[in-house]
C-alpha cells in the first residue's frame, strides 16, 4: 500500500471519536513495518491518550524501525503527558509521514523538527486537505480563539424553517434525516441553539441513536435568561452539561438563583450592536472551555448570523419533499442565501437524498 492508503487509514482512526476528544483534535494513528500494520491509535475521549502512544503501546518491540502515519504533526511540549515526539523517537520508529502541521503555536513546527534531529525521516503533506477538514476546530481554536462551526437548517422546498406565529410546528424531514443529525451531533463537542428555538420546541438537544452514550455540551443562547426552570433541557441538566448564555447585564444574584434552582451552568457575554449575543464574543468563551467543534441547530435568526459574521464553517441543509405553501418564517435570509450561493464564500461540498429529503452540505472556502 502507498502513503496516500495508509494516511487515509489512519484517518478514519482518528474520526472513530471525532466530537469526544476535546480540548484535543481528533487525532488517528497507523504504524506500519513491512507492509504490514503493527500498532493503530487514536485519540481517546477526553483528549488523552494521544493517539501516537497508543499505537505505539499497540506494536510494542515493533515499532522500531516501523514508519508512523499520523494525521497531525505530534506534539513537541510538555503537557499532561510527555511529548509525543520524545516518545516516537524513543521507540525507534524510522519514519514519520504526517498529514498536516500542527498550527497551536506550542508545535508549529518544532514537533517535524525534533524528529529530523533525532534522525527519524520526516515527510508532510499527506491528505492535507482531507487532515485540516477534520482538524478544523482544532486549527480555529489555535488561530483564531474560536471553535469551527457546523449549522444545521431544515427547510421545506419553498424556503421556509417555520409557519407563522401560532401556526402548528413543521415537520420537515423525516426519520434518514433525523438519524444524520444525531450523527452530526456525535461528531460534535458542543450542540448550540437560541431561546427561541428552546422555548418553541422544546428540545432535548441529545445523542440518540442506538448503541451510543454521548453527551455534547448543549449550549443555550438566552440574552434575558428566560429559560423556563420547567423545560426538558432543564430536568435533565444533572444527566448532561448545560450551558446557558446570557446578556451581561443580567444581574448575578438571578443568574445564582436560577442555577441553584436548575444545575445549569450560566455564563454572561457582551451584547452585538443589535441588543442580541455578540456570537463571536460566544465562541471565544466556548473555545476558552475547551469546545472546538459546534453544531449549530438554533433558527433563521442565529443561522443568519453566523452565515453573515463569517462563522459558520459548513452548512448544512435538509430540504424536505413537501412544500409549506403560506406565509411562514424562511430559513435563511435572501442576503444568508445569496452568500450561501457565492462560490467565492462556499462550496457545494456533497449533495445527497436522505430518505425522501435532500441535504446538501456547504463548506466555507476561506482556508483555516
Amino acid at each position: 500500500m502507498s502513503d496516500d492508503a495508509f494516511m487515509a487509514a489512519a484517518l478514519s482512526l482518528g474520526r472513530r471519536n471525532m466530537g469526544r476528544t476535546a480540548p484535543n483534535p481528533a487525532v488517528g494513528a497507523l504504524l506500519v513495518k513491512d507492509g504490514v500494520v503493527v500498532g493503530r491509535g487514536w485519540t481517546a475521549p477526553g483528549g488523552r491518550p494521544h493517539a501516537e502512544t497508543e499505537a505505539l503501546a499497540e506494536a510494542g518491540e515493533a515499532a522500531r524501525g516501523a514508519t508512523l502515519y499520523v494525521t497531525l504533526e505530534p506534539c513537541s511540549h510538555h503537557g499532561a503527558t510527555p511529548p509525543c515526539a520524545s516518545a516516537i523517537i524513543a521507540a525507534g520508529v524510522a519514519r514519520v509521514v504526517s498529514a498536516m502541521e500542527d498550527p497551536d503555536p506550542r508545535v508549529a513546527g518544532r514537533g517535524h523538527a525534533l524528529l529530523e534531529a533525532a534522525g527519524v525521516a520526516v515527510t508532510t503533506g499527506i491528505r492535507t486537505a482531507e487532515a485540516r477538514r477534520d482538524h478544523l476546530g482544532h486549527v480555529r481554536r489555535a488561530t483564531q480563539g474560536r471553535p469551527m462551526v457546523t449549522l444545521k437548517l431544515a427547510q421545506t422546498p419553498d424556503g421556509f424553517a417555520a409557519g407563522a406565529r401560532h401556526d402548528a410546528r413543521l415537520r420537515i424531514t423525516g426519520p434518514v434525516a433525523d438519524n444524520y443529525t444525531h450523527m452530526q451531533r456525535l461528531l460534535h463537542d458542543a450542540i448550540m441553539i437560541g431561546i427561541g428555538t428552546a422555548r418553541e420546541d422544546d428540545p432535548l438537544m441529545t445523542v440518540r441513536l442506538p448503541g451510543v452514550s454521548a453527551a455534547p455540551l448543549r449550549v443555550v443562547l438566552d440574552t434575558q435568561l428566560d429559560l423556563s426552570p420547567r423545560s426538558r433541557l432543564a430536568a435533565t441538566a444533572r444527566d448532561a452539561p448545560i450551558l446557558v448564555v446570557v446578556g451581561d447585564a443580567v444581574e448575578p444574584a438571578r443568574i445564582a438563583e436560577f442555577c441553584a434552582a436548575t444545575g445549569i451552568d450560566v455564563v454572561r457575554a457582551p451584547l452585538a450592536a443589535t441588543g442580541r449575543l455578540d456570537l463571536a464574543e460566544v465562541l471565544r468563551i466556548l473555545a476558552a472551555r475547551g469546545v472546538t467543534r459546534v453544531f449549530s441547530e438554533g433558527g433563521p435568526r442565529i443561522a443568519a448570523a453566523l452565515v453573515l459574521e463569517g462563522l459558520a464553517d459548513a452548512v448544512i441543509l435538509h430540504t424536505g419533499p413537501k412544500p409549506f405553501g403560506g406565509a411562514g418564517l424562511p430559513a435563511l435570509t435572501p442576503t444568508a442565501r445569496g452568500l450561501l450561493a457565492d462560490p467565492a464564500r462556499y462550496r457545494l461540498a456533497e449533495e445527497r437524498m436522505l430518505g425522501a429529503d435532500r441535504m446538501t452540505r456547504h463548506e466555507a472556502v476561506t482556508a483555516p
